[in-house]
């Protein structure tokens, strides 16, 4: 296989085609109000990552037409190497230049960028985090191959009755290397000559080293489909690329904004290494967390420091805890967590949970905190039997005292991973009403969510995940369909997706998405 990949690069073009590929360095645009430019039908706009490239090393996301769009050093939870304002990208607002670009000229005409073609493919090298995408401008072909091995990225473009230029704006160094028809490049912030003069065989790395990481994990259990098999085998190397592979940090996602450590992210990440044998990895991942004061902020950067601006959330030690018992570094998760408790004494009432915003007393940051009976209250019926979620007859509410705050999904967390025995009955009937009410690309975080009517990923699949554990396979089964649908072309999980089109419309990849997507599916189909 090593060979085969540089075989089938080397007779991708004809001979006698002409391929001219430049790198072009170029200034921001300085015009007042740029306009993102507009996507082809039916895929999302340019410069919205939709894929992730890397090892864990340097980290790259590239959108849906080949452009690198976020560029991360020294590791995914790294200083940007690419100006991409989140706020630009939801405003459309990104200027034409940003990022490194392949454009392509046909015959006599203009160069166009590759967004400008009639149609685009594009897709992973099977088991890999090498990704492979083709634009065609009539019959004219443009083939685009990268990947992130260590600090270093890596281009290799080649074409067909079309000539290429690469136009570069990053904070990046950048070397050529061209053979016959082929051209490669590597772009690192320290010795990319180096890299450029062996760019193929470093591909060819990057492919071996992707399949021998699936090949250590614990697979899935007899009768697992094949679309459950991609989707884990994705999921894990998404996780393998958002995940510092020498502190452990584990980036929610590979864009400005979500270039930080969430514990609750992390450690769903840990959870998900060890479920799926990975006991180094998870263990790196605990002790990432472990490491860190849980009072200071929300969210951190790769190095540990707090990241201003958000007050310390009411499940972080929870879920800390959850990843240091799945590594093996602490006792029972509650124990854990008693222990975090003393040394971290963050509380949490009157705190904010994963949906970020009003401070409160949240179902979610009890569940994780490991008080979540208090949902469970005295019937005041006469029967003495139980009642939940503030007397309201219909399930888990998200406030405590607030019986119109509506079903919260975060109920799934009361099953996997935080067991409370004492909510199934009424997890389970929560979970049961939120899925009957969820849409083809999935379900949103609860009834009273006020941020659209967009569906989320990661809330999809931590409820597959408790319902399977709570043995309703069939629903379980239809989340995960819906997750299905969800995804990328190229296998990753979007935060969310347009209700109606199924398009991209936040971070993708997100990390807690694909970390519960491997728990899901481990629990669907569990290894004998």
């Amino acid at each position: 296989m090593k060979a085969g990949l540089g075989r089938r690069l080397s007779t991708a073009l004809p001979a006698g085609t002409a391929l001219v590929v430049a790198l072009l360095l170029v200034s921001g645009n300085e015009e007042a109000g740029p306009r993102t430019p507009e996507g082809l039908p039916g895929m999302p706009p340019p410069f919205l990552g939709v894929a992730v490239l890397g090892d864990g090393g340097l980290t790259a996301a590239v959108d849906a037409y080949g452009n690198v769009v976020e560029l991360r050093a020294p590791g995914p939870a790294g200083e940007a190497l690419i100006e991409n304002p989140v706020e630009r990208q939801v405003a459309g607002t990104v200027a034409a230049d940003t990022g490194i670009q392949v454009w392509a000229r046909v015959g006599g005409g203009p160069a166009l960028p590759m967004w400008r073609a009639d149609r685009v493919r594009q897709w992973y090298l099977p088991r890999t985090n090498v990704l492979r995408t083709v634009a065609w401008f009539g019959r004219a072909r443009v083939e685009i191959t990268q990947t992130a091995r260590g600090q270093v990225l890596l281009m290799v473009v080649g074409g067909e009755g079309a000539a290429a230029q690469l136009r570069s704006n990053a904070d990046v160094r950048c070397e050529e290397r061209r053979r016959g028809q082929i051209l490669t490049t590597a772009c690192s912030t320290d010795r990319p000559r180096e890299a450029a003069a062996r760019v193929q065989g470093v591909v060819n790395e990057a492919v071996i080293s992707d399949r021998r990481l699936l090949g250590r994990a614990r697979p899935l259990g007899p009768g697992a489909p094949l679309w459950a098999k991609r989707m884990y085998e994705r999921s894990l190397l998404v996780l393998r690329a958002l995940t510092d592979r020498r502190t452990g940090a584990v980036a929610a996602g590979a864009r400005d904004g979500w270039a930080y450590v969430w514990p609750r992210d992390a450690g769903t990440a840990a959870l998900a290494f060890a479920a799926a044998g990975y006991r180094p990895e998870a263990e790196r991942v605990a002790r990432f967390l472990l490491g860190l004061n849980l009072e200071e902020a929300a969210r951190f950067h790769g190095d540990g420091s707090p990241v201003a601006g958000r007050a310390a959330q009411g499940d972080a030690i929870g879920w800390t805890a959850a990843a240091a018992h799945a590594a093996g570094l602490i006792g029972s998760p509650r124990h854990a967590a008693r222990l975090l408790s003393q040394t971290y004494p963050v509380p949490w009432r009157d705190r904010t949970d994963y949906w970020e915003g009003e401070p409160g007393d949240y179902l979610a940051n009890a569940i994780a905190s490991g008080d979540g009976t208090k949902w469970v209250i005295p019937s005041g019926d006469g029967t003495g039997s139980p009642s939940y979620g503030d007397k309201s007859a219909r399930g888990l509410v998200r406030r405590l005292g607030d019986p119109e705050s509506g079903l919260d999904s975060a109920a799934a967390w009361a099953v996997r991973p935080f067991a409370t025995p004492a909510l199934y009955p009424q997890a389970r009937e929560t979970l049961l009403r939120l899925t009957r009410a969820s849409g083809p690309y999935g379900l949103l975080p609860g009834e009273g969510w006020a941020g659209g009517e967009d569906p989320w990923s990661a809330p999809t699949a931590w409820t597959a995940w408790s319902l399977a554990a709570l043995g309703e396979r069939r629903q379980a089964l239809r989340l995960m369909a819906a997750l299905r649908r969800s995804a990328t072309p190229a296998g990753d999980l979007p935060e969310r997706v347009d209700a109606r089109t199924g398009i991209p419309r936040s971070t993708t990849p997100l990390a807690w998405s694909h970390a519960f997507a491997v728990l899901a599916l481990r629990e669907l189909w569990p290894s004998r």
